[in-house]
Protein backbone atom coordinates (compact mmCIF):
# COMPACT_ATOMS: atom_id res chain seq x y z
CA UNK A 1 0.00 0.00 0.00
CA UNK A 2 1.15 3.50 -0.81
CA UNK A 3 2.61 5.41 2.21
CA UNK A 4 0.82 8.61 1.18
CA UNK A 5 -2.49 6.79 1.03
CA UNK A 6 -1.85 5.27 4.46
CA UNK A 7 -1.11 8.72 5.89
CA UNK A 8 -4.28 10.21 4.36
CA UNK A 9 -6.38 7.35 5.68
CA UNK A 10 -4.84 7.74 9.15
CA UNK A 11 -5.60 11.47 9.16
CA UNK A 12 -9.19 10.71 8.14
CA UNK A 13 -9.45 8.15 10.95
CA UNK A 14 -8.14 10.63 13.54
CA UNK A 15 -10.41 13.41 12.24
CA UNK A 16 -13.46 11.16 12.46
CA UNK A 17 -12.54 10.10 16.00
CA UNK A 18 -12.10 13.72 17.02
CA UNK A 19 -15.31 14.97 15.45
CA UNK A 20 -17.51 12.19 16.78
CA UNK A 21 -15.79 12.29 20.15
CA UNK A 22 -16.56 15.98 20.52
CA UNK A 23 -20.31 15.41 20.15
CA UNK A 24 -22.49 15.19 23.24
CA UNK A 25 -24.12 11.91 24.20
CA UNK A 26 -27.48 13.39 23.16
CA UNK A 27 -26.18 14.39 19.72
CA UNK A 28 -24.71 10.91 19.25
CA UNK A 29 -28.01 9.34 20.30
CA UNK A 30 -29.83 11.54 17.77
CA UNK A 31 -27.77 10.04 14.95
CA UNK A 32 -27.98 6.52 16.37
CA UNK A 33 -24.37 6.19 17.53
CA UNK A 34 -22.99 5.30 20.95
CA UNK A 35 -19.55 6.18 22.26
CA UNK A 36 -18.71 2.50 21.91
CA UNK A 37 -19.40 2.71 18.14
CA UNK A 38 -17.07 5.64 17.44
CA UNK A 39 -13.89 3.61 16.89
CA UNK A 40 -15.68 1.16 14.62
CA UNK A 41 -17.11 3.96 12.54
CA UNK A 42 -13.75 5.74 12.35
CA UNK A 43 -11.96 2.53 11.38
CA UNK A 44 -14.07 2.36 8.21
CA UNK A 45 -12.28 5.49 7.01
CA UNK A 46 -8.89 3.83 7.65
CA UNK A 47 -9.49 0.93 5.30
Amino acid sequence: MNPIRIAKNWMSYRRTLSELGSLSNQALADIGVTRYDIRNIASRSFR
